[in-house]
């Protein structure tokens, strides 16, 4: 079992088969070269992120892990194109990333829904802001309701819904605009643990109905190993990576996944470089 676990450069080729046949055949959607970032104050320079080079592919479920203060967040914003890299360059669908695109849509820890929108309407916010066909885009916004179980609460404000729905609400309106990527940045960190657990099954059921590539980041080893294809393990700040891992796990995945001992050994793995560096998830 433990072969199992080894990271991508690690394993056999013959052992990749679960989860890196797709990978393989894939386009890359992302690509990080020599990514860094510095940020710069009047007590001197801030270093949040050391380079980095990887590659997320088309229709990945990719999940970055790290201690706070490790520059996930940082990633994040270089790739949608709200921070520029300090140095190297980030590339989505082959093209340098310089400025906001409207390839990604993103989803934050908490909500953000406009209190004085009913839900439809916060769904279609981005439609408003880019100032794109209304008409065009109102049927795909109650498809994504219904896709997530929302259809007949479009005209509820955002105070009727639980903390779970309005996260899904969230979740519709990052892809209403049929973004390829989504970038989630501890999108359930605010959630219970009970909810939080039903919305990871649940993203999972639209990551793999709408075949988007989606980049998550989290706190949570067991959510990141339960969720993704493959987990990046970061170090503390200033970030790199420490690890890549692949999930040798088949998909569709449920809560009974977390029991196999494949899932614990990686879940003990991932662990392990946070108790080297004296921190914990």
């Amino acid at each position: 079992m433990k072969s199992a676990m080894k990271t991508v450069a690690e394993q056999p080729a013959a052992h990749l088969r679960l989860v890196s046949d797709r990978a393989a055949g894939a386009a890359p959607g992302i690509k990080l070269s020599g990514v860094s970032k510095t940020y710069r104050s009047r007590d001197g320079d801030v270093p949040s992120l050391r380079p980095l080079d990887f590659t997320i592919n088309e229709g990945e479920f990719f999940v970055v892990v790290g201690p706070s203060g490790c520059g996930k967040s940082t990633l994040l914003k270089m790739i949608s194109g709200l921070l520029p890299p300090t140095t190297g360059e980030v590339l989505v669908d082959g093209e340098v990333v310089t400025k906001p695109h409207g390839n990604v849509g993103i989803v934050f820890q908490n909500a953000l829904l406009l209190p004085w929108r009913n839900i439809l309407s916060n769904v279609m916010l981005p439609i408003d802001m880019k100032r794109l066909a209304r008409d065009k885009y109102l049927a795909r916004a109650k498809a994504l309701l219904k896709l997530v179980g929302l259809e007949g609460f479009e005209k509820k404000l955002p105070w009727q819904l639980s903390g779970g729905m309005q996260q899904r609400a969230s979740i519709c309106r990052a892809l209403v605009h049929d973004p390829k990527i989504m970038l989630m940045d501890e999108p359930f960190g605010a959630l219970d643990a009970m909810t939080r657990e039903r919305m990871n099954v649940e993203l999972m059921r639209i990551q793999r109905e709408t075949g988007k590539t989606v980049l998550l980041i989290t706190h949570s080893i067991p959510e990141a190993v339960f969720l993704a294809d493959r987990v990046l393990v970061m170090t503390e700040r200033p970030g790199a990576i420490a690890a890549i891992y692949d999930v040798p796990m088949p998909r569709p995945r449920s809560l009974e996944t977390m029991s196999d001992p494949v899932f614990t050994e990686l879940v003990q793995r991932i662990r392990k470089h946070f108790f080297t560096q004296g921190s914990l998830d």
